[in-house]
């Protein structure tokens, strides 16, 4: 067994892939691309701003020889599908100011890992949001309205289906959860690049500068889950006492329907205000 750290977080995760060995290995294997980079682009901005929100690609990379542009996000538990699709359309639009018109010159892929969330599916744990074109009724895809075949990938890898999942994304995805808690067996697997991944990962390997920003990480994702619980507690409180209000206005409603009642026997029965009760 092999001590590594977890790839749930954004500095392991930027570690291992922004080499572009193992960055052009894993986009061969998922995708059947194989690129020509010189370099993976860590936290990629658009300057000037494409739009009114500002984007930031994990990990981004340009093959200009086949027109191709791959990005890598790395998802939280919190980050949303909306999120990516913003990301990817800004992409998209971003390449269209080298263009002499509206056509896309380049391919734009986006492959989004979401570790801690889990599917919202019992499919393969891959979802697939494409931009191509399809006849309403027979689904047939019509490449002639634009051949770039634009994509956007959702991958939970803790959702894996051994029976479901594409056997080239299978593998990866099995890497990446067996990370997460911090010990991984080399013999559960075939693909060289991911014994490669497990060597980058290895927790002896880890700088003191990458165990603070995995610190900082778990801290802030605390301080959300936290948050949320703090929310979801509020909330169901709130429920609680809304529907014992509810149950004390229709025991009120009954009681004055019978008419054998004052409103002030009512109030007191119902646990209600009298100007409560003679508002209904």
């Amino acid at each position: 067994m092999k001590q590594v750290a977890p790839l749930r977080y954004d500095v392991i995760f930027k570690k291992a892939f922004s080499q572009p060995e193992m960055f052009t290995a894993l986009v061969n294997d998922l995708l059947d691309i194989q690129l020509e980079i010189d370099e993976v682009e860590n936290d990629k901005v658009f300057v000037p701003v494409v739009g009114k929100v500002a984007t930031r690609f994990d990990l981004f990379a340009e093959d200009k020889k086949n027109r191709i542009i791959i990005e890598v996000q790395h998802a939280h538990y919190s980050d949303t599908y909306e999120r990516f699709v913003y990301y990817q359309c800004n992409a998209m639009v971003e390449t269209i100011a080298s263009s002499n018109n509206y056509s896309f010159p380049v391919t734009i892929i986006t492959l989004v890992f979401f570790t801690g969330k889990k599917a919202p599916s019992s499919g393969s744990g891959v979802l697939v949001h494409d931009f191509e074109a399809r006849d309403l009724v027979t689904g047939k895809v019509i490449e002639e309205v634009y051949p770039r075949k634009h994509q956007l990938i959702f991958v939970f890898t803790n959702s894996l289906k051994k029976k479901k999942t594409p056997a080239n994304y299978l593998e990866w995805m099995q890497a990446i959860n067996d990370s997460l808690d911090k010990e991984v067996n080399e013999e559960d697997y075939t693909n060289p690049h991911i014994h490669r991944l497990f060597e980058l990962i290895e927790k002896d390997r880890i700088s003191p500068e990458e165990y603070a920003s995995m610190k900082e990480e778990y801290n802030r994702a605390e301080s959300e889950k936290q948050a949320e619980e703090k929310g979801r507690k509020e909330g169901e409180e709130k429920g609680r006492k809304e529907g014992e209000e509810k149950t004390r206005i229709e025991m009120a409603q009954n009681f004055k329907a019978l008419g054998t009642l004052t409103e002030e026997q009512i109030a007191s029965a119902a646990g209600l205000s009298l100007e409560q009760v003679r508002a209904l």
